[in-house]
This record gives structure tokens, sequence and C-alpha cells, in this order.
């Protein structure tokens, strides 16, 4: 089991995305820092392109956080169908 985390804005992951994925905001990640940490499994970020995801990925890899860039949206959901 994987949890997925969108960090596109609140309107972009509003108008489509992966059926159970959490949506946490680029701008907003740093205040979900110990809340990311304490999940319990690995987690996939996506965005639109890969490069906000990417970003994310780098950052909570560095904090010891068992994650991975997933990229965009549409293509990681159409690897998970």
């Amino acid at each position: 089991m994987k949890m997925i985390i969108d960090v596109r804005t609140r309107e972009e992951f509003a108008s489509g995305h992966i059926d159970g994925s959490r949506n946490i905001p680029i701008q907003e990640i740093l205040e979900h820092v110990e809340e990311i940490k304490a999940i319990q499994m690995p987690i996939i970020f996506c965005c639109a392109s890969g490069q906000r995801s990417g970003m994310a990925a780098q950052y909570f890899k560095e904090q010891g956080v068992k994650c991975s860039n997933g990229g965009g949206w549409r293509e990681l959901q159409s690897s998970n169908s």
C-alpha cells in the first residue's frame, strides 16, 4: 500500500486527481512536515509535470521519509490502472 500526495493547488486538484490521493499544495507542505513524516507507508508525490513533486520528494528524502516522485498525476494514474 502506498500514499499518494498531490502537491498541486486546490483548484488544480479539484479539476481532477487520482482517487484516494491526498492534496497538500506545495505552498503548504512545510506546515505538514511532522504529519507526512508520521505516515507509515511509502509516499508518492505527484503534481502536473513532476517539477513540484520532485521538490517535495527531494526534501522529504532528506528528512528520512521513504518517498518518490511520481511525476505528473495523469501519467501516474495511467500506470496505476
